[in-house]
């Protein structure tokens, strides 16, 4: 009699900018847990932790996360007003000097990102050549990161299409699908300030002034008096961005989970953090062993059905 297959575990990293440090956390949890995902994609921030996964940085680059402060985080913004508010070579920049770049089908398990083609709305999956290009492409998030010319195409963050890429992981020979759905409590939320937030706060409001001034500047002058009364009582620009960003992002995640679902789900708890709390990622990072652990029954009940 032939010996049963050991079924191929595939993880999918989900988007969710600033809260995708949680998957550090999670990556780690799963590991003393004794899952070893033989596959891993990702989309946007979920493209970035899986592929220093991968790529055998993860400890190194965990160590840089927790280093970041906000004047870390503000030093990599290159604002701009041509494409999106963050040009974000500075950061890629930063990745290629520092993490090896290394081809997609050199890396040590296999790996792919989601990206969208801005003109035609097709999404992209990249699975082979520079590993950074490819992070690169999938975290471009309209109207905040410039898009990526590759192959011809403009490309933008995967998440338009593929917030969770479980279709990505099936395709590429998954058995058993773990994603992590960084949306879960998103709807409904409200900001507010966690312990240890406030040193950085002034620095924060500082960032996000500047970004407020570069878009209030291609206003005509008089629209911007005239409107100034009425801006008091509005959220700020940036804040209807990225809410409706959390927005879009869930809803096209239930739909396409509903529509794929995978075998479990890891759903940290992030609604506290901002979509660009960069330099909270000791939060973050806590917060997904934390999912880890309450996943844990029903994952070791999978695994034990599969074997």
């Amino acid at each position: 009699m032939n010996a049963r297959r050991k079924p191929r575990v595939g993880l999918a990293l989900g988007s969710g900018s600033a809260r995708g440090w949680a998957h550090v956390g999670v990556i780690r949890a799963l590991e003393r847990a004794g899952i070893q995902p033989d596959l891993v994609c990702g989309t946007s921030i979920g493209a970035l932790v899986g592929a220093a996964y991968v790529g055998g940085e993860l400890e190194r680059f965990e160590q840089w996360l927790l280093s970041l402060g906000v004047k870390e985080v503000l030093s990599f913004m290159d604002v701009r007003m041509n494409g999106g508010m963050i040009k974000g070579e500075r950061l890629m920049e930063f990745f290629r000097r520092t993490f090896i770049d290394r081809p997609i089908e050199e890396l040590e398990k296999p790996f792919a990102a989601v990206a969208t083609a801005l003109h035609s709305g097709a999404e992209v999956w990249l699975r082979e050549g520079s590993t950074v290009e490819a992070v690169r492409a999938s975290i471009a998030l309209p109207a905040l990161f410039t898009p990526v010319l590759r192959d011809g195409r403009l490309l933008v963050d995967g998440a338009l299409v593929n917030p969770v890429p479980v279709s990505l992981a099936r395709a590429m020979g998954a058995d058993i699908v773990i994603a992590v759905d960084l949306s879960s409590d998103m709807l409904n939320r409200r900001s507010r300030a966690e312990p240890g937030a406030e040193a950085s706060a002034a620095e924060v409001s500082a960032w996000r002034r500047k970004l407020q001034e570069s878009i209030s500047a291609l206003r005509p002058a008089r629209a911007r008096s005239d409107d100034d009364d009425d801006d008091r009582k509005l959220p700020s620009i940036l804040d209807v961005i990225t809410t409706s960003l959390n927005i879009m992002q869930t809803r096209i995640t239930r739909s396409r989970m509903a529509g794929e679902p995978p075998d479990a789900i890891v759903a940290p708890r992030l609604a506290h953090l901002g979509l660009l709390d960069y330099h909270r990622a000791k939060e973050a990072i806590e917060e997904g062993e934390r999912a880890v652990e309450v996943a844990l029954p029903s994952l070791n009940a999978l695994f034990d059905r599969a074997r």
